[in-house]
């Protein structure tokens, strides 16, 4: 199974290889910069936890890359089976923790960022077997929105609504693949709309409807909870054209957003390295997700396609949710940004879905 064909070797994407090098490095100089604050001499303790973790990243990057990647479409079923579990042990072993319950390990381990990766392995499989241009109908969608929807009513019972919304985002990537008329989607638009209004009055906290409200009106209540997105915005803006250097951000350095670190890390790049510096890393994630799909173009097997499409979802997503919280075109949900955000599960599974993306794009030539 580890057995690696010298054609891969050959074949190894560079070019992919270095993108994911350079949002690294980026997002561990930036990372620097978000927590220098109050830091006397040296490195905060979380840059050295994050790098820990980026060498464990690294080790588990390695094993998705070596294992060729057509053994995971027989794997899916049970690795999908063991994210169930580990998404469900948390509802009887983990604490509370900011008002959900979805952390094992005393904070350390988040499955549900794992499931994202079960889910879409399992989903490849499913549509390799039944391959989404034949699909027409909503009905011939009940068995994948059956495998979706395990994971995300678990995830829900923890109390974390926006990793709830992020995984069926995640999902949804295959669905233009499919070739549904869109008359079809009105009747699922009318039970989403009364789902809505019913998970509003009856699912969502009172701090979770804040955090909406918020939103829309931030100005509502700017001394609390609409406190990050106004500093965030203005965090941003004040970075203008090139932005004010390393280290040298007011908002920043004077920790005017909690959670700087973690789900606002990209205000700190945009106010140390302004418009330009955040366009360039912006071009450069799109760069790289527009690989991944060349990857999965180029794939000579249907479930290596699939795969590659889904994969591209777990990055794109969380990256487009936390980048428009940040600029306040989303509510805050506590989404972290992939490779930049401080938090090792993120990362870990960041790295799971980039060493498969690697494992597809090598073995392309392998058949």
């Amino acid at each position: 199974m580890l057995r690696i064909d010298r054609r891969s070797i050959q074949n190894f994407d560079w070019v992919l290889l270095g993108m994911i090098a350079l949002l690294v490095v980026a997002g561990m100089v930036n990372l620097v910069s978000a927590t220098a604050a109050g830091v006397a001499e040296g490195i905060s303790p979380i840059v050295d936890r994050q790098l820990m973790t980026l060498g464990i990243a690294g080790v588990v990057m390695v094993v998705a890359l070596v294992i060729d990647y057509r053994h995971f479409e027989r794997l899916a079923p049970p690795l999908y089976a063991i994210t169930l579990l580990l998404l469900g042990s948390t509802l009887v072993l983990a604490g509370v923790t900011r008002g959900t319950q979805a952390w094992l390990f005393q904070g350390h381990f988040q499955p549900s960022e794992i499931a994202k990766i079960g889910l879409v392995v399992l989903l490849a499989r499913y549509f390799n077997r039944n391959p989404p241009s034949e699909i027409t109908k909503l009905r011939e969608l009940v068995v994948p929105g059956f495998i979706v929807a395990l994971p995300v009513g678990l995830i829900v019972l923890q109390k974390d609504m926006g990793v709830a919304l992020l995984t069926l985002l995640v999902a949804a990537t295959f669905l233009p693949l499919c070739r549904i008329p869109l008359r079809a989607w009105s009747g699922v638009a009318v039970v989403g709309a009364v789902a809505l209004v019913a998970l509003w009055n009856f699912g969502l906290k009172g701090y979770q409807q804040r955090r909406i409200l918020d939103f829309l009106d931030p100005s509502r209540d700017p001394l609390s909870s609409g406190y990050q997105a106004l500093q965030s915005r203005i965090a941003v803006g004040s970075g203008g054209l090139l932005g004010k250097g390393f280290l040298e951000g007011t908002q920043t350095q004077l920790r005017f957003l909690p959670t700087q670190h973690t789900d606002f890390i990209f205000s700190v790049l945009a106010e140390e390295w302004g418009f330009i510096g955040s366009t360039l890393i912006l071009a450069l994630f799109l760069s790289l997700l527009l690989w991944g799909l060349w990857i999965g173009r180029n794939s000579k097997d249907g479930f290596g396609a699939i795969l590659a499409v889904g994969l591209v979802g777990t990055l794109f997503w969380p990256a487009a949710i936390n980048i428009a919280m940040v600029l306040g075109l989303a509510p805050v949900i506590g989404v972290p940004l992939p490779l930049f955000s401080y938090g090792g599960s993120a990362l870990v599974s960041s790295a799971i879905a980039l060493g498969l993306l690697l494992n597809v794009s090598m073995r392309r030539y392998v058949f």
